[in-house]
This record gives structure tokens, sequence and C-alpha cells, in this order.
């Protein structure tokens, strides 16, 4: 397969109808067993994670047997799994085998992540989606689609086939849209059973009112048709807000009742990998977060910028093997909004870090050594983070949040940030480190 890949590169039509093959091939083998479940198909650039387990796990809250397929984890009805695949959207093999999995086990609900990837290598072909979610768009994965008016056209295909698909029992074919996109009214102009827009502000026909935080606790109002529901959520920032107000809507179109919806939301009390604080005594706050594009990554530090840290470090860099053009949009974001920018490797693919690295240079208005520092190797840099911070200080180590594998030139690595975080906060307890 590795020199398939080679000699076809992403977009080859030979590769693409190589993928379309082994999808059908998959649905015909497992029976196609989707058809017998409601879908819903939860997409864009950032935040799908974060919002597909909402979803999920509010369900569940409510009573649903439910099968979720994200970039990180994996649940089937009261079981749950770590995705160590490194895709968003899996071999059709795959996750046809999952879905018949789930179908034996009396799932009724799928919530599957979509990633472009999985739509243009048809690795979910026949999923016959019934409510699509947007959470938002902004650049990434032109490595495969070249132009941001492909990557947003492949996303737009689903909606637009969205009301072909056959109807299921009790579920309308719904679309659930973020309107803060400048790429919205494209996804709103479509035709669907229902449509129902959100946003944290106006412009919306569900949007958070009174936003307020009282004890650690997120309030704010919602407003249907028939009353007004107080929210009440441990998850804290405001993203979560959009992503709450999404699940919500999912909500209505089960028809779940407003005091189960307030009920389940108040069970999730966390979501991982998205700013996770990682526990220490440094007096400091440790947060990984998933920041893999420029979007994510200005609202991550933007969102820390506004908590006045005494000071922000930075460990970051990008996957090899992908979309080079933000890389330069990434560091401008990172210099920005940091005090002290530390660049490591990440999934290297077949690209060597230290090459990788260099390829932000011209870029860096930086003194190296001072202000800005270039560690190949992960852990070390992030020893290098975590000594760097002290007293009301802030250290954000991004991308990697909460996988388990690393791709090295060679071969996947066992690797975990949050484990290695609290390997190292070990050794400075043990005075095996100096800070």
């Amino acid at each position: 397969m590795s020199n398939f890949k080679k000699l076809f590169a992403l977009d080859n039509p030979v590769r693409l109808l190589y993928h379309k093959l082994r999808a059908i091939t998959a649905n015909i083998i497992y029976g196609f067993p989707s058809k017998w479940m409601v879908i819903i198909w939860v997409t864009w650039t950032n935040w799908k994670t974060t919002t597909s387990n909402i979803i999920a796990k509010w369900l569940i809250a409510s009573g649903k047997k439910v099968f979720m397929f994200t970039t990180v984890n994996i649940i089937i009805w009261d079981k749950e799994y770590v995705n160590d695949t490194k895709m968003t959207s899996p071999d059709a093999f795959l996750l046809q085998r999952l879905f018949k999995q789930a179908k034996n086990e009396g799932c009724e609900i799928a919530v599957i992540e979509t990633a472009s990837h999985g739509i243009k290598m048809s690795r979910v072909w026949w999923l016959d989606y019934d409510i699509a979610v947007l959470t938002n768009i902004t650049q990434d994965h032109l490595d495969l689609h070249k132009t941001m008016k492909d990557y947003v056209n492949t996303k737009l295909r689903l909606f637009k086939e969205l009301i072909s698909f056959a109807r299921k029992p009790w579920i309308k074919k719904t679309a659930v849209i973020n309107v803060w996109s400048e790429y919205s009214e494209l996804f709103t102009g479509e035709t669907y059973d229902s449509v129902y827009l959100y946003w944290k502000w106006n412009k919306a026909t569900l949007v958070a009112q009174d936003v307020r935080i009282e004890d650690s606790v997120t309030k704010f109002e919602i407003k249907l048709p028939w009353k007004t529901l107080t929210i009440e959520t441990t998850l804290k920032w405001d993203f979560n807000i959009e992503n709450i107000l999404a699940a919500i809507w999912v909500f209505l179109s089960f028809s779940i009742s407003s005091a189960n919806i307030q009920k389940a939301i108040k069970s999730v009390t966390w979501v991982p990998w998205r700013m996770e604080l990682v526990e220490n005594d440094l007096w400091a706050d440790i947060i990984v977060d998933y920041a893999h594009t420029p979007d994510a990554l200005e609202k991550v530090l933007t969102t820390l910028k506004e908590i006045w840290y005494n000071k922000i470090v930075t460990v970051f860099w990008a996957t090899w093997d992908r979309d080079k053009t933000k890389r330069p949009i990434m560091w401008e974001i990172v210099a920005k909004y940091s005090d002290i920018v530390i660049l490591t490797q990440d999934d290297d693919y077949t690209e060597n870090s230290e090459m990788i690295i260099k390829d932000v240079i011209p870029w860096i208005n930086r003194v190296e050594w001072n202000d800005f520092f270039i560690i190949p190797t992960r852990k070390e840099a992030i020893e290098l983070g975590i000594s760097s911070i002290w007293k009301w200080d802030v250290l954000l180590i991004a991308w990697k949040w909460d996988e388990h594998v690393m791709v090295t030139n060679n071969w996947p690595i066992e690797w975990h940030d949050k484990s290695i975080i609290k390997q190292i906060l070990k050794e400075i307890d043990d005075n095996k480190i100096i800070v």
C-alpha cells in the first residue's frame, strides 16, 4: 500500500476509485448496517470531536443507545475505546465492522465525526445521514483539496445529498448550521426538512443570552418558541457554548423534553482534549489542546490572553505531510499571542522534523534561545515548557492533545502528552529535573 500511495496522489482518480470500491465491498460484506440507525453527521474544520462527544454523551444520558466514532474515541453503547487509527474517518472496512457491532448491541443512533478526507475517499459512502451538523469552517486539508473552494464544496456535497437519502421513522432530514462563517450561506441555501441556525450571538434561531459564570458553572438562557430555558454547564470557554447550542438543536430534533435537555447538559462535566487542564503544584496552568488549524490556535490563544496570565508559553508545530500553506499563518498567530514559543515535533510521517521546523524560519522575528526555541524532541520541548513557567503563567501544549500514538519516520510509537507531562512533573517532585 505504501508504494500505491507514492504512485498515486491523494486526489488521483485511480486512488479515489480504489477507495470507492473498498467502501462498496465493505458495505456488502457487513450488510449495510448503518441503514438501521439514525445517523448524525458532525463536520467542518474545528470542534467536531468536542461537539460529537457532547451530543453522544448527552443522548446516552437521556437513555439512548449510541454508537459514536470521532478522531479521539469510539463509543458503542456502554463501552468507550481510544481511537488509535490516527484517522477521523476510518477505513471503510473498520467503520462498517463497527457499525455492525453497534447494530448487534442495539444501538439506535450513530454520531459520526466526518472529515473531508472521509468524504473525498468514500470512506463514509452509503451512510444515509439524517441530521447534519456544521460547526465552523477555516483553512485545513489543502494538501488534498488544493483550494478552499474544493474543501468547502466537498463538505457541501453531503448537505446537498442529505434530502435524497432514505427517510427513517420519526426523524426529519435536518441541518444544524453555525452561521458564523463566510461560507454558511452556501449551506443554509440548500433544501432540508428542517434547518436550525445557531451562534453564540445574533443572526441565528438559537442564541445564548445573558451568559454568566457563577461558582465555576456557566449559565445562559436560550429562547425556544414555547419557553425560555436556563442552561447550566461546567464546560468552560466560549467555543463550548456554541457546541452546546448545536447539541441542543439535535436534542430538539429527537423531541427530547426541555427538562431532559437541561439534565443531560448538567451530566457532562468535561470533554477531554479541549483546553484540558493538567493538575500540577506549580501554581501555573498547563493546558493540552488539539489546536491544529490557524483558527483553532487563535481561538485558544485569545481565550488564554483574556484570562490575564503573567506569561503564555506555547509548545507547538504542525503534522508533517499535510497542508504546508498554513504553517507560516500558524507561526504568526503563535508569535502574536505567546511570550515564549517552543517549536517541536508532531507526527513526522515521511518528513524530517528538523527540516520541516526550518520551514518557519523566514517568518520568525525572534531571537533563538531568548523567547524562541527549536527543540526537535517533543518530550524535551515539554520539559523546557514546564521549566519556563512560574506562578500565574500558562503553558499551552498544542496539537496532539489526547492522542495515544505518534508517527515517527520509522514507525508509530506510544505517545500521550498528558502522561508525559505527569511523568515530567513527578521527576520535578523527585528532584530529577531542576526547574
